[in-house]
């Protein structure tokens, strides 16, 4: 009998592909030209793997799941988003509604952090609408995969392919989260559906007592894989944090030692930003962002 060899954890991942691993990806890819559906200048190996783990590489589920999504590319309108969209009303909403990616975790991460806590609607609505929102939430996502993952990966020396998301909910009650469902559920689906497999780590942090009957709503949106990836922590979530993002990179108020002159939220500080070129949590090389 052969012996017991370790799931490789990055299993799907670029160079740690299997013979049938492999071949379905070059099926893939083939399939997609022949059916004009490939976009070469998107469609790297990376990214087809990507649509691929997220459907078990079962390659017509994969089919359907890239195929609708080139599809609600066109009716959003995201290359337009990409070339057009600005976000004027960025400091405004962030006193209201803070969204914001931050420096990175310890496996070179980028760290995106969401605080509900604030959450006005008549406020957030007074000065943005929901559409803007999520025109702003996918540029944001074009923005994760062309700039802020690159950029980590060069300085870190390995490819970072998925964020660390901390979502705060310090303060939040039922009558804040119920307000705010719908965008956060659409928010949901197009993470799910047309970013796949871009959740590394993801933790909800201040997690009040009625967060169980919140969590009866959100999780029937989420698949398995999505909720095995998230952590629901209390109060006493400091320790847990700074395991996984060194604690120059936490905001202060959040249990870390940064201090961003211009406030966190709104300094977009990590290697992407030509500010601070460079910036990287110190990383284990034994470890690589899957």
């Amino acid at each position: 009998m052969p012996p017991n060899i370790p799931k490789d954890p990055l299993s799907g991942h670029l160079g740690h592909l299997s013979p049938e691993q492999q071949h379905i990806l070059g099926k893939f890819r083939t399939e997609l030209e022949q059916e004009g559906v490939f976009v070469p200048e998107r469609h790297d190996d990376a990214t087809l793997l990507r649509f691929l783990r997220a459907r078990k590489f079962d390659l017509v589920k994969a089919k359907v799941m890239i195929t609708s999504c080139e599809q609600w590319r066109k009716e959003f309108g995201v290359d337009e988003v990409v070339r057009t969209f600005e976000f004027p009303e960025k400091e405004a909403v962030d006193k209201i509604y803070p969204q914001y990616y931050h420096k990175t975790d310890k496996d070179g991460r980028p760290v995106y952090i969401e605080r509900l806590g604030k959450l006005d609607l008549k406020k957030l609505y007074a000065v943005t609408t929901p559409e803007r929102l999520l025109k702003r939430f996918v540029l944001e996502y074009e923005k994760f995969l062309t700039d802020r993952l690159p950029a980590c990966s060069e300085v870190v020396g390995h490819r970072v392919e998925t964020s660390c998301t901390i979502m705060d909910l310090q303060n939040v009650g039922l009558t804040q989260f119920y307000q705010v469902k719908d965008y956060i559920a659409q928010a949901t689906r197009i993470g799910q559906d047309r970013y796949p497999e871009c959740m590394g780590k993801f933790y909800i942090i201040n997690a009040p007592w009625v967060f169980s009957t919140v969590w009866m709503v959100i999780k029937p949106w989420l698949d398995e894989v999505t909720v095995n990836k998230i952590s629901i922590l209390g109060y006493n979530y400091k320790t847990e944090l700074l395991a996984q993002i060194p604690a120059e990179n936490l905001p202060s108020d959040l249990g870390g030692l940064c201090q961003c002159s211009e406030g966190c939220s709104l300094s977009d500080a990590g290697p992407w930003n030509e500010k601070n070129t460079g910036l990287i949590a110190q990383t284990d090389p034994n470890t690589t962002a899957a």
